[in-house]
């Protein structure tokens, strides 16, 4: 079961991921990245795992 701790808000996926919240509310929009909505504020929030997966394809990105 997942617990509160393993997802980031839009602010702290923001920062941990370094890019701009309007992209990541950009790739909500356009399916490439789905947040799951806190059930009592809608708020978005991101699950570290599926951060973390992003953060190394993005570093492995510019790898030859």
């Amino acid at each position: 079961m997942k617990k509160f701790s393993d997802y980031m808000n839009i602010n702290e996926a923001s920062e941990f991921l370094g890019v701009p919240k309007h992209q990541l509310a950009y790739w909500d929009r356009s399916g490439k990245l789905k947040p799951y909505r806190h059930p009592i504020n809608n708020q978005r929030l991101y699950e570290r795992e599926i951060l973390q997966k992003l953060l190394e394809a993005i570093q492995n990105r510019g790898k030859i």
